[in-house]
């Protein structure tokens, strides 16, 4: 008779599972709550002491962790020494193993967890015994997920026991511990404050395959970080339309980016990972005409996000243009209705309240490595600003610097933001040098006429004065940049030949 150890957290399936193992001639061994509900069920089933003749100890920490258990889990069928030795110590082989771990980030996930709480929910047996049942595959069945109990018990009718169908089960449960301690590794680095430490274990859940990746030639697969984080994209709600793009889900997370910089109203459309129009205002309604005034042409087919709820107003004016998300808190039920009548619009949820919760570090992958860094959350204020010409700025001056400031950051380099206090009017981005994003960024401006204040935020110093001039004879009235070039006085005399205020900030917002 075949032997199958069955200890589970999570017991979703386990009696029909157990029920289809004893019909194939298994006999079952289980411990705690397992053991418990397979007997309330009338199953016949062994308890491990009985195995082990050795009680649980230490509030059920130690149970599973004992020789007569591995050594039925790692010895080798087709090795007759260790056959010898299994009858030797009177242990019988352990031909399948069923077991999902403590609920370590279920309790993690819950507000208001201790440190001690979490520890308790740290598994040692369970991934010890999967540890030993995958290595010893050729010979062993480990099942970590209740979806394979179906696949599992057909396999097992199969005379011919298929050896690669082992394997992968072996692969999956190594997978499982491999995120499992992950997870632990994470909550404690954190509870710690290591920032970088010298070993970085990431884990992420399947979330939805991908038709393509950035092009149709490339494959693509969408992840879930392990403990998912409220405020992201992956965390948001799809209330209609068509399947996200990899394309698409790019885009929404640099929109969410850029919209959560405001507390505001705003409204903040996106297109190719560059914000295109950004608007502020007393609702939403004046927030969303400011940021479709910004650039009524680069929104076609573009992600708009909004930091307040959609009404009927915003609604039927989205409902004009062809877009491809809008993601907002909320949406009334009209503004709803006007939107879903556009079939292959992805209308999206999130909860904006949980903004200030969002990842502090991004990853980007290279070849054969990963650069991990702080997301750009600085928020330059403005006593801190340094003003380093014979015009001062105004008021007013000074808020639009702060404001386009607040999104030059999310323009890829080099950058340049022409706006007012609270709405973008040209952005250049992308640029192989300063001048070309800065003629970009005007002549879009340029369509909106002259609105003051009118003024030019730079994520990085200017290089040369040629910058400074050419915004300067185009109506810009002031200019915020970090500093820091050899030839920062170039600029600064070319500000004061053409009276018009520059503030260094003294940091770069550089964004590849």
């Amino acid at each position: 008779m075949r032997r199958a150890l069955l200890s589970v957290s999570d017991k979703t399936g386990i009696i029909d599972f157990a029920e289809g193992l004893i019909e194939r001639g298994f006999e079952l061994i289980s411990t705690g709550g397992t053991f418990k509900a397979l007997k309330n069920a009338g199953l016949s089933v062994i308890e491990v002491e009985e195995v082990t003749h050795f009680p649980e100890m230490l509030d059920g920490r130690v149970k599973t962790l004992h020789p007569m258990i591995h050594g039925g889990l790692l010895a080798k069928r087709d090795n007759p020494t260790h056959m010898a030795k299994l009858k030797k110590e009177s242990i019988t082989p352990i031909d399948l193993v069923c077991v999902n771990l403590y609920p370590f980030k279920e309790t993690i996930e819950k507000p208001n967890i201790i440190e001690s709480e979490a520890i308790e929910q740290i598994d040692i047996g369970g991934p010890a015994m999967l540890r030993s049942a995958s290595k010893n595959f050729q010979s062993v069945y480990v099942v970590v997920d209740k979806a394979d109990y179906a696949a599992v018990l057909i396999e097992l009718d199969d005379e011919k026991q298929n050896h690669h169908f082992r394997r992968q089960l072996a692969a999956k449960a190594f997978r499982h511990t491999a995120a499992y301690d992950a997870l632990i590794a994470d909550y404690l680095t954190k509870e710690l404050e290591v920032t970088f430490p010298e070993k970085l274990s990431l884990t992420y859940d399947f979330k939805q395959g991908m038709r393509y990746g950035e092009n149709a030639h490339q494959s693509a697969t969408f992840y879930q970080a392990g403990i998912p984080n409220a405020f992201s994209i992956a965390s948001a709600k799809q209330l209609h339309g068509k399947e996200l793009s990899y394309n698409n889900i790019k885009d929404a997370d640099a929109a969410l980016k850029v919209v959560s910089e405001f507390k505001r109203p705003a409204v903040v459309a996106m297109k190719h990972m560059n914000p295109c129009g950004v608007g502020v205002g007393e609702n939403i309604y004046e927030a969303w005409q400011k940021a479709f005034d910004a650039d009524k042409t680069s929104i076609f087919g573009g992600i708009i996000a909004l930091n307040r709820e959609v009404n009927l107003a915003t609604a039927t004016d989205l409902h004009q243009l062809f877009l491809e998300i809008i993601i907002a808190p909320s949406f009334t039920d009209d503004a709803y209705d006007i939107l879903a009548k556009k079939k292959n619009l992805r209308v999206m949820t999130l909860d904006f309240s949980q903004k200030d919760q969002a990842d502090k570090y991004e990853y980007v992958s290279v070849l054969g490595g990963l650069l991990v860094q702080e997301r750009d959350q600085a928020i330059d204020q403005m006593s801190e600003l340094k003003t380093v010409t014979e015009k001062l700025p105004t008021i007013d001056e000074k808020e639009a610097l702060l404001f386009a400031q607040r999104i030059v950051k999310h323009v890829k380099s080099n950058a340049i933001v022409i706006a007012t206090k609270d709405q973008t009017l040209g952005i250049g981005a992308g640029q192989m040098n300063r001048i070309g994003s800065v003629k970009i960024a005007i002549e879009q401006s340029l369509e909106h006429g002259m609105v003051e204040p009118f003024i030019l935020a730079s994520d990085a110093y200017f290089p040369m004065d040629d910058s400074v001039e050419y915004a300067a004879d185009h109506g810009v009235t002031a200019i915020i940049q970090p500093g820091g070039s050899i030839k920062d006085q170039d600029s600064i005399d070319m500000a004061n030949r053409k009276a018009i205020a520059m503030v260094f900030s003294g940091r770069r917002h550089f964004k590849h």
